[in-house]
C-alpha cells in the first residue's frame, strides 16, 4: 500500500515537472525543470531498487546522475552563451 503512494507522489511530481518544461516561460526554467525531472527519476530508479532488491538499479542510477549533471551543465553553457549575443 504504501508503495503506491509513494509512486502516486512521484508521479505527481513528475507531471508538475513536465508542465514547468513545455510551459515554462524562460528556458532558465526549462532547464532547472529538466534536471529537477532528472533527480525524480533517480529517485525512481532507486526506489525500483530498493522494490526489486537489486543492486544493479543502483549503479544506473548513479551513472544516469552522472549523465544528467553533464547535461544540465551544457545547457546552462548554452545559455549562458547564447544570453550574451543578444
Amino acid at each position: 500500500m504504501m508503495d503506491i503512494i509513494v509512486f502516486a507522489l512521484v508521479g505527481l511530481g513528475v507531471l508538475f515537472s513536465l508542465t514547468r518544461l513545455l510551459i515554462g516561460p524562460t528556458p532558465a526554467d526549462r532547464v532547472v525543470s529538466l534536471d529537477t525531472l532528472n533527480i525524480i527519476v533517480i529517485g525512481i530508479i532507486a526506489l525500483l531498487a530498493h522494490l526489486f532488491k537489486n543492486s544493479l538499479y543502483l549503479d544506473i542510477a548513479i551513472v544516469y546522475a552522472i549523465l544528467a549533471f553533464t547535461e544540465t551543465i551544457v545547457f546552462a553553457r548554452y545559455l549562458e552563451g547564447r544570453h550574451g549575443d543578444c
